[in-house]
């Protein structure tokens, strides 16, 4: 406890003004179970989209919370969404002409079958050191421990100079219709900070923490429906054009072909510093080489036959889904199919779509972007100085001598809006956790209960150094 409580005084001391009145050395016994009390409170909510959507009701909780914090009614907003609804609430800073400081987050969860669960999804439960139930990983625990810190802040007198806004949106697993609205409402803003993004790797046999990354830019989410149409027939009587055949020969070339590999500086220092935990030395040599040489082949192809590398390297598309014909005896008069990509940052759809027509060559298939609005190209956040000097010195406090790499994230996040923007945005959650242990949108999601106190030294550091 000693060693910690001179990391936060030293942390403390190396930020500039404002300062905090009573800065806290280490977390409370009580601040340390409002995370788990809130987590669990929050668990127990099913802010699934459809029929019984209690996300409007997580944001009651956390409005009540954040009352009994010091924040005033007119400072928190409950703004309903169809079924659900999104969260504001305002921390207003000493200086008005500075602009916000985000902290991102989403309330709702993953459906989830009870009787697939070795334990109720929506029943929280604490065994052997876990939480368990939908939203531990992803991403209620997560939010609730940037909100407390940020809440013990508050109660020990800190001053912030810029202007703090939590604003978690209701429906990010789904249609990100309220993270829009979000990221609309604050494109103002001087930067984001995403709890839903981000981590610490832990190793498997020991628990022992390896290294811990932050995001600073994501793939964009694309699907692209493939549909060829002929007038069809008698099976008996076979013609040239036939749709699932043409389909099929679209596909196979969809299927083989590879985009060039890229890299931006979060990927770039991502290999080189990623490289050293890799425990195969053929993949860790692939990564130090590729980091130096975006064209070296070798090192492409390499990475590329490692499921945990090839959405590192550049854009990907894969067929995920087909369907064709209308009875056995007849010759198919449509047959439709699938493409899903994940698009390098730098990239429209357009110019994907036009490349894959390219590559497939049978002019007969027509190709249509189906992906709606639920997801939009970004390019990568700046690797801001001040900002990863306050990640570093956050980390150093709550999990000495970890290492810290920047990464690119193959998932989609309320980023993406506010990056769109042009609005930096990072995941930053300090949550740790092991591979095996990494159940979101799965069965029994959990997460480890000793992430709490150092996650709040870590936003005890993290939040003054941004807010000053």
């Amino acid at each position: 406890m000693r060693r910690t409580a001179l990391l936060l005084a030293a942390t403390a001391a190396a930020v500039s003004v404002p300062v905090l009145a009573a800065p806290p050395k280490a977390p409370s016994a009580a601040a340390e179970a409002k995370v788990l009390d809130l987590s669990k409170q929050a668990i127990a909510l099913r802010s699934v989209q459809g029929e019984g959507n209690k996300t409007a009701e997580v944001a009651q909780l956390y409005k009540r919370a954040l009352l009994g914090a010091g924040w005033a009614e007119k400072d928190i907003e409950i703004t309903p969404i169809d079924d659900t609804a999104y969260l504001v609430a305002t921390w207003q800073g000493s200086d008005a002409k500075l602009k916000p400081l985000v902290i991102s987050g989403h309330m709702d969860v993953v459906e989830a079958n009870p009787k697939d669960w070795t334990r109720d999804p929506f029943t929280p439960v604490v065994e052997n050191g876990y939480l368990y139930g939908r939203g531990a990983s992803d991403q209620k625990f997560s939010e609730v421990l940037a909100m407390v810190g940020l809440m013990e802040l508050r109660k020990a007198g800190y001053k912030p100079k810029r202007t703090i806004v939590i604003a978690f949106s209701g429906d990010e697993e789904t249609t990100m219709k309220t993270g829009r609205i979000l990221a609309d409402r604050f494109a103002h803003a001087e930067m984001v900070l995403n709890t839903d993004g981000s981590g610490g790797a832990l190793d498997e046999a020991t628990g022992t923490p390896l290294y811990w990354t932050w995001d600073g830019a994501e793939k964009t989410y694309v699907d692209i429906q493939l549909e060829v149409t002929n007038p069809g027939g008698h099976s008996s009587a076979p013609r040239a054009e036939n749709a699932i055949a043409q389909l099929s020969q679209a596909l196979a070339k969809i299927g083989a072909y590879r985009f060039k590999a890229e890299q931006n500086p979060l990927t770039q220092a991502y290999f080189e510093k990623a490289a050293q935990f890799e425990s195969d030395p053929k993949l860790a040599a692939a990564m130090r080489a590729f980091a130096a040489n975006v064209n070296d082949e070798a090192a492409v192809a390499t990475l590329r036959a490692s499921t945990g590398y090839v959405g590192k390297v550049g854009t990907t598309c894969v067929p995920t889904m087909v369907h064709g014909g209308h009875a056995v005896n007849a010759l198919p008069q449509r047959a439709t199919a699938n493409v899903n990509c994940r698009v390098f940052p730098g990239h429209t759809r357009a110019q994907i779509i036009a490349e894959l027509q390219k590559a497939a060559g049978v002019p007969e298939v027509k190709f249509t972007d189906v992906t709606g609005d639920t997801a939009t190209e970004s390019d990568a956040s700046p690797m801001r100085g001040d900002y990863v000097a306050a990640v570093e010195k956050a980390m150093a406090a709550s999990w000495p001598k970890v290492p810290v790499i920047p990464a690119q994230s193959s998932g989609a996040t309320d980023s993406m809006w506010y990056r769109a923007k042009g609005v930096p945005s990072y995941g930053i959650s300090p949550v740790f956790i092991k591979d095996s242990d990494d159940f979101s949108h799965g069965l029994n999601e959990r997460v480890e209960l000793r992430n709490i106190r150092p996650g709040l030294i870590y936003y005890f550091s993290l939040l003054p150094a941004l807010s000053k």
